[in-house]
């Protein structure tokens, strides 16, 4: 009875109508603004982080100029070498930003998160021998909100009408047009699939909930709170990529993408492993040298207290100690 009630309410899942708006000439993806918005947030909780551990406010804007552009040329770049005979098979137009389907075309879709990370990583270790902040108290900081970021980025795939799963009948089996060209052919028009990206947003989301909870764990400093991410989301990207029905390289029977997932639980692995070495507290977000000059700060407990000398005017309404 219940379940007939479930799928009454929910029969199936309908793709959005529009994949963009005009505002005059202007063409604006909703993809573009699902991606921006994951930026910004991101952004916004990682700077949070930061400051509370003692970092000067705002500095991971110096970090982002140099990580976010990096990431989205790494992302593209392993979307169009992981789907090659895409852009560059015969009859295509890879370099023709004006036609579609170029290299260039990022807001038709096609961008890969695993470029994006080694991009990003690549760009977050420049800003943060830049501003002088530890590395690894910035991928720390930066978990989170990376995770809640690709959350809010896979509702472009939505919009987009792409990446999704296998034909279902479940309830909330996504809507397809047939004429999509993903569709698999000699299926009936009305046939539902996965919502992948619906499964991969609320896995990210669960995610993110446990890295905030293990974030106030003084076990997870030192980089192995990015380490439980790269496992987390590599664990659940595994199951996605495999019930993906979109074109995709296989290598040794797998889609790439599920290599990549693999990899960043190796690498999530490996990471704690190797930052096991460090035990006790980071003793500051900054390394050695390059500490804050407008504060001298203490870490207790993930949070900073001030231990600097007092103002000169806050001395002297002390009383000076009594002479024997």
């Amino acid at each position: 009875m219940l379940s007939s009630a479930l799928t009454s309410v929910v029969a199936s899942i309908p793709s959005p109508p529009e994949s963009f708006f005009e505002i005059g000439p202007l063409r604006i993806h909703y993809y573009a603004l699902c991606i921006i918005t994951g930026i910004v947030v991101a952004t916004l909780i990682t700077n949070r982080r930061l400051t509370r551990r003692g970092a000067e406010p705002w500095v991971v804007i110096d970090i982002a100029l140099l990580a976010v552009p990096l990431a989205i040329v790494g992302a593209r770049a392993y979307h169009v070498l992981t789907h090659w005979g895409f852009y560059f098979g015969e009859g295509a137009n890879p370099w023709n930003p004006l036609e579609p389907g170029s290299v260039w075309a990022i807001w038709e879709g096609g961008i890969a998160i695993f470029g994006a990370l080694l991009g990003g990583a690549l760009g977050a270790w420049l800003g943060c021998r830049w501003t002088g902040i530890r590395f690894w108290t910035f991928a720390d900081a930066l978990a989170p909100g990376l995770l809640l970021a690709q959350a809010l980025g896979r509702f472009g795939n939505w919009f987009n009408h792409e990446l999704f799963g296998w034909p279902t009948d479940l309830p909330w089996g996504l809507e397809i047009e047939p004429d999509n060209p993903a569709f698999p052919p000699g299926l009936p028009d009305d046939t539902l699939f996965h919502p992948t990206f619906l499964y991969e947003i609320v896995w990210n989301v669960i995610g993110v909930v446990l890295l905030f909870w293990l974030g106030r764990s003084l076990a997870f400093q030192w980089g192995r709170l990015f380490a439980v991410y790269l496992i987390w989301y590599g664990a659940g990207r595994v199951v996605w990529e495999t019930i993906r029905i979109d074109p995709s390289e296989i290598i040794l029977g797998l889609r790439t993408n599920v290599w990549g997932a693999i990899a960043a639980i190796v690498v999530g692995v490996v990471v704690l492993v190797v930052q096991a070495r460090h035990t006790g507290l980071e003793p500051s977000p900054y390394r050695p040298g390059r500490e804050r000059a407008d504060a001298d700060a203490l870490q207790s407990q993930g949070d900073f207290v001030d231990v600097s000398e007092p103002p000169a005017s806050e001395a002297a309404l002390k009383p000076s100690p009594q002479a024997p």
